[in-house]
């Protein structure tokens, strides 16, 4: 048994030395008010249509589950439908995943389930990730693609956003190392803007949110009704527990 115990807190104890050196920047926080909001649901699907899904796929999800977020099949069909010919079909695409990794040195990854699968305890939700990553590229000729990131560094993937966003240079500054004064550290101070997108900063942030959103609810489409039902189920307890207590005091207030 003291085994056990002991284990139990070595295993505590490193989870925690884990945490503390997951090192990395702060993720910002998602604006989780859009996933409430259809408008800005049905501008992600149409962002991550038109970008994302040429190189990442969502081969768990289907066109026609689109109309959970007002979209009409004709909407589907004039719009979003470029990588498949019915509604009812995967969101698949047609890249061949040796080629990919051959030109982006691995293969891009399915998106079905990311932001769930990105989620850190520590700093945040899937969803503060991406909001994140998606906002955090600047340009680095030095990496193969032209691009690098704070979020993840030395990361394969390019910043298909760029023309949104524009293109933008990392500063970095060396400070002396807190834990070691002979010692500097690479801190980063800011971005600087080289060429102007086609969004301002405030709109380029939007409309990350609005796409994060849609990668969100992409994870769990019914998980705005599962809330909504979980809600009713735990009313109705809390009225059938009053029930029951007052049933049970009934039953036995002739017995002492």
């Amino acid at each position: 048994m003291k085994k056990l115990i002991a284990i139990f807190f070595a295993a505590l104890s490193l989870a925690g030395v884990a945490r503390a050196s997951s090192g990395g920047i702060e993720w910002d926080r998602f604006p989780k008010e859009k996933m409430s909001d259809m408008a800005a649901l049905q501008n992600g699907a149409k962002l991550f249509v038109n970008y994302c899904l040429n190189c990442h796929a969502a081969a768990f999800m289907r066109y026609n589950r689109l109309r959970d977020i007002g979209l009409t099949e004709a909407d589907i069909k004039n719009n979003l439908l470029f990588a498949a010919d019915k509604v009812g079909e995967q969101m698949k695409i047609a890249m061949d995943p040796k080629q990919a990794k051959d030109w982006f040195g691995a293969t891009p990854p399915d998106l079905t389930l990311v932001a769930r699968s990105r989620a850190d305890g520590a700093k945040g939700s899937g969803a503060d990730y991406l909001y994140t990553y998606m906002r955090t590229f600047y340009r680095d000729e030095s990496k193969a693609t032209g691009w690098n990131n704070l979020a993840f560094p030395s990361v394969a993937m390019p910043h298909v956003l760029w023309e949104l966003q524009g293109e933008r240079v990392a500063k970095f500054e060396e400070k002396a190392d807190p834990h070691d004064h002979s010692k500097t550290t690479h801190v980063f101070a800011g971005f600087e803007q080289t060429k102007p997108g086609q969004l301002t900063p405030r709109q380029y942030d939007d409309a990350v949110g609005d796409l994060v959103a849609y990668l969100q609810w992409m994870g769990e489409p019914a998980q705005g009704a599962r809330f909504q039902l979980g809600v009713i189920v735990l009313f109705f307890l809390s009225v059938l527990t009053v029930f029951a207590w007052r049933l049970n005091a009934a039953f036995w207030k002739d017995v002492k």
